[in-house]
């Protein structure tokens, strides 16, 4: 990856060979050099011309002569064919030299433009390059932050979905719930109201049945009257211990001895037993369960009193008179079997 702020600028390769290159075209120049300065110099040299002198004989005589005219300048004769062969041949081999140097000075402009031009399109490739791969890192930057930005907004797509399930969920719990709670207030009425039913006709039924047994006693004193009997049979508690209800709701003359067997049980004392009796006053639903015990009249042994309440809560539930219902209240005296 190309770093934008580097501690070395971007340079171009170096070549190979560039030193030899340029310490042969330093001597290729001297030689050059060297050549045309001696071809310009022997071209320059002024050839040396061919003198002659000449000599007239002056006869030695009196006859006066007209003076001479004056002599005619004497042109330098011209170059012998070898000579201007000679320097036609220098004048082209200057010129070849000439055209030598001028093909070498423009080779060496080429050469010097097109190792610019490559210079230049090297360091253009590079920069090229270079924006390229700022531009690919440019994008791939974009990108990744993109695919970054499309993950945060999936997770929260899901977050939110997830939310909305949770929402739902809680939403169709608290109905199922509210249905539920609906369903069991509908069930509480219903029982309430058949319990309510059922214990109104319990309560017909013991308002009959007491009426029945109210009658029964009334004819069956009627027939100890006439028969002239005073005695009477009460409910009393048997010697072991146990005893049957007086007072409160009537009851059948067997009930006491339904109470003593399930009472007689459950007491559990090891102490005294002389002079001990304990009075409970019991509340029960008709259906014989124990709504309260407590203690009518005590002993004087708070031992006994606590061992014979025990005993009635652990009869709980009570049992059923004839009529199949429990008295709504009633006394249970007990003494501690001797």
């Amino acid at each position: 990856m190309i770093r934008k702020h580097s501690e070395y600028p971007l340079q171009p390769p170096r070549e190979r060979g560039t030193g030899r290159a340029f310490a042969f075209a330093l001597v290729m120049h001297a030689l050059l050099g060297f050549f045309l300065y001696h071809g310009i110099q022997w071209q320059n040299s002024t050839p040396a011309g061919a003198e002659a002198e000449l000599w007239t004989e002056i006869p030695d005589t009196a006859i006066p002569r007209q003076p001479p005219p004056p002599p005619v300048p004497v042109a330098p004769a011209p170059p012998l064919p070898d000579e201007q062969a000679d320097i036609a041949l220098q004048e082209k081999k200057r010129q070849q030299q000439e055209a030598a140097r001028q093909a070498q000075l423009a080779e060496q402009l080429r050469l010097q433009k097109l190792q610019a031009q490559q210079e230049a399109d090297a360091k253009r490739q590079q920069q090229l390059a270079a924006d390229q791969a700022a531009q690919l890192a440019a994008q791939k930057a974009a990108a990744t932050k993109q695919k970054q930005l499309q993950q945060q907004q999936q997770a929260e797509k899901q977050k939110q979905q997830q939310l909305a399930d949770q929402q739902k969920q809680q939403q169709l719990k608290e109905q199922q719930q509210e249905q539920q709670k609906q369903a069991e207030a509908d069930a509480q009425k219903k029982a309430d109201a058949q319990k309510a039913a059922k214990a109104k006709a319990q309560a017909d039924a013991a308002a009959q049945a007491k009426k029945l047994d109210v009658e029964r006693r009334a004819r069956l004193a009627q027939m100890q009257g006439s028969a002239g009997g005073e005695g009477s049979s009460g409910n009393g508690l048997a010697k072991s211990g146990t005893g049957s209800g007086s007072g409160g709701t009537a009851t059948s003359p067997g009930y006491a001895d339904k109470v003593r067997r399930v009472v007689r049980p459950n007491i559990s004392w090891g102490g005294e037993t002389e002079g001990l009796e304990t009075v409970i006053s019991v509340r029960c639903s008709p259906t014989g369960t124990l709504l309260d015990a407590q203690i009518a009249r005590s002993s004087g042994n708070s031992a006994w009193d606590d061992a014979a309440l025990r005993a009635v809560q652990r009869s709980n539930p009570m049992p059923q008179d004839i009529d199949g219902k429990t008295p709504t209240s009633f006394k249970i005296t007990l003494r501690p079997a001797g």
